[in-house]
Formats: structure tokens, C-alpha cells, sequence
């Protein structure tokens, strides 16, 4: 299993009097507290610098260095508008994009689509990018890993090669691929591929306060929620089975199982007492193994199926996350729908408050607005 902590676009600037920097250190600390040792990684997914100064790219750096997690980071289109990314590798970029790192199992991308573009939401990878991505996604699967991408906006946003970059995805063993750009919480499921758009933190248009996202892929199982900063530790992640909204893979035991499953949860937090699932009417006491928390489901018959997993502090603070397991009668082999307008918002799960997607978008994704 892997997991990871994303942040929203930031949108550093001092016309705000500094007001999302203050937000972001406040993020930071929360998660060196609770999160150091617990995640892969940390990612910016993009629009950091709200007009790439060096001073926004310099304070945004300074603010996240404490976070004593490993921090990736990608530009977007406000990162760009000094006509190059000079400030931003500077400061932020581990190094020159694209590259890719390997945790376990699982190949992580992380993508480039403004410098091939004019400037603004003129998202592209170009040809030389897109060619390092197909090799990347084939060595990867040669290999037998899975792969995770980020890069700042969905398919269906580029300006050019949208089909061509989706179906890549699509057929390249990708489980995830996380975004940023849209400035409030989104999941997309093309039956291919889980998107997820995390809530900006300098510039929310929805409902809601700032926070960070917490991702894991376990087996082919992906599961993302929303953690609001103001919001009490621990936090909870059903982590496996997947939920039915997320489901990409009829034919994965991980994503669909068959009579009786393994519940798997990750639950974060400097202070965790107790952690049990509710499945059905019955109550069911998980155990600790290694950064998990499992328990075996017992029979489970064929249907929809509510699984809760709740954890508790010693100090009395709870946390429950919810999944709708969707369970197949046994030697079942449903098939794969056909895929279709791959990597676009048409695919969006929908307003799931449980996961912190209140549905209410007031982007500019959604209303034709300028950047």
C-alpha cells in the first residue's frame, strides 16, 4: 500500500496580506504533527506562487520545510506567468520535470503541462513530454506496478492531446492520477482511471475550509477523502475494499470481492486508542498490522454492503469513514463497460459529503469564468 498527502493550489500572494501562506504553515504543521512517518509523500499539484515572484516562490519553500515529509512538487499556469519556471525550480522543483520515482510497488509521474503551452490555462504536454510518458507507463508495466500520476489539471482540460494522454492513462495501469486547478474537491471515475481535484487553499470556491486531501492505492484498491484543518485527529481511510463510486475494475477482488473480504483501513493520527468497523448489524474489532488496520469481514453475502470504520483517541475524539462495498456472488466474472470521454468532468462521482466533496462548485471549470 501506498498513501500520500496533497495540498490544494496555494495561490501565495501578498495582495491577500499573506492570508494563504498563513493557511498553508497552519497545514504544514498539522501534518509534521500527525502525518511524519505515516505518508509517502506530499505533493503540490500547481498554481503555489499566485504570479511567480521570487519572494511568493522563496516564502512558500520556507513554509514547507518543516513538513518532514517528502515533498513533490508540479507548476501551474499561475506558476508560469513570468513566461518560465525559473523561480519555481528554484525553489520548489526536486528536479526538471517530468520524472518519476518508484515507492514499492507503485511507479509515481508527475507531469509538466504548462511550459509546453503559451501561458494560462493553455495546458499541453507536448510531443517530447508525451512520448516520456508513454515509455514510462510501459516500463512500468513491464515491470508489473502500478503507476500514479499527478499533474496540475485533468485530460480534459489540455488545450491539445486530450485523447491521446487519457487513453494513455487509461491503458497504462494508471490506478490514479491527482490534480489540482478546479479549487474545490472532486472525484472522477472514467472506468479506467480515478481522478481527484483537491480544494484550493488560497482561492475555495465552495463550500468549506482549507485542508489537504489523504490518498492510498491498495492492491488496485483506490480511496481518497478530504481532511479539514479544523477538523480533530484521527482520520480515518477505508483503504479496501473500494467503494462502489470507485470502483474501475469489476473483475479486482480488491474492488468487488466475493463472500467474505479483508477490511483494510488507514487511520492517521498521533493518538489512536481503539478502531472498529461496522458492517451490517454486526461490530468487528480491527487489529493493527504494520500501517494497517484490518479484520477479516466474516460472510458477507451477495449485494450492496455499508462498511464503517470508526477510530477513537484516548482523549474521546472519533472519526468514521464510510464505503459502499459492492460484493459478487461466487465464480461471478461481471464485465468491463466501454470506455468513453476518458478523462473528463462528465465522469464526476458527485457531491459525497463523507468524503468532504460538498458538490456546490463555484470554479470556473464549472461557469466559463476567467482565471
Amino acid at each position: 500500500m501506498i498513501t500520500w498527502l496533497q495540498f490544494g493550489d496555494l495561490h501565495v500572494c501578498e495582495q491577500d496580506g499573506w492570508a494563504s501562506l498563513d493557511l498553508f504553515r497552519q497545514l504544514v504543521a498539522s501534518a509534521r504533527d500527525n502525518l511524519a512517518g505515516q505518508v509517502d509523500l506530499a505533493v503540490l499539484p500547481g498554481d503555489n506562487a499566485n504570479h511567480a515572484t521570487e519572494e511568493q516562490f522563496e516564502r512558500i519553500a520556507e513554509a514547507v520545510a518543516p513538513l518532514g515529509i517528502p515533498l513533490q512538487a508540479i507548476p501551474g499556469d499561475h506558476d508560469f506567468e513570468a513566461g518560465n519556471l525559473d523561480g519555481f525550480y528554484r525553489h520548489l522543483a526536486r528536479q526538471p520535470l517530468p520524472y518519476a520515482v518508484t515507492v514499492g510497488e507503485t511507479r509515481i509521474l508527475f507531469l509538466d503541462i504548462v511550459s509546453a503551452g503559451s501561458g494560462g490555462p493553455d495546458f499541453r504536454l507536448g510531443s517530447k513530454q508525451t512520448l516520456w510518458l508513454r515509455r514510462e507507463l510501459d516500463a512500468a508495466d513491464a515491470a508489473g506496478h502500478a503507476a500514479v500520476v499527478f499533474m496540475h489539471a485533468y485530460p480534459g482540460d489540455l488545450h491539445a492531446g486530450t485523447e491521446e494522454i487519457a487513453s494513455l492513462l487509461a491503458s497504462g495501469n494508471v490506478r490514479f492520477v491527482g490534480t489540482g486547478h478546479t479549487h474545490y474537491n472532486e472525484l472522477l471515475n472514467d472506468g479506467r482511471v480515478v481522478y481527484a481535484a483537491t480544494r484550493s487553499t488560497g482561492e475555495i470556491e465552495e463550500a468549506g475550509g482549507p485542508g489537504f486531501s489523504i490518498g492510498a492505492l491498495d492492491g488496485d484498491a483506490v480511496s481518497w477523502r478530504f481532511k479539514p484543518l479544523d477538523a480533530p485527529w484521527p482520520f480515518v481511510l477505508v483503504t479496501s475494499p473500494s467503494d462502489l463510486r470507485l470502483m474501475t475494475d469489476p473483475q479486482s477482488r480488491d474492488q468487488v470481492p466475493e463472500g467474505e473480504f479483508a477490511i483494510r483501513a488507514r487511520v492517521f493520527g498521533a493518538d489512536i486508542a481503539s478502531v472498529s468497523a461496522r458492517l451490517g448489524d454486526r461490530e468487528i474489532t480491527l487489529r493493527r498490522e504494520g500501517a494497517a488496520w484490518i479484520a477479516p469481514s466474516g460472510p458477507v453475502e451477495p449485494g450492496l454492503h455499508r462498511l464503517s470504520v470508526t477510530a477513537r483517541s484516548s482523549s474521546g475524539t472519533e472519526d468514521t469513514d464510510h464505503a459502499e462495498i459492492l460484493v459478487r456472488p461466487p465464480r461471478e466474472r461481471p464485465r468491463r463497460g466501454d470506455a468513453f470521454a476518458l478523462g473528463r468532468d462528465i465522469h464526476s462521482v458527485g457531491p459525497w459529503p463523507g468524503r468532504g466533496i460538498p458538490g456546490g462548485q463555484l470554479g470556473p471549470n464549472k461557469n466559463g469564468l476567467k482565471w
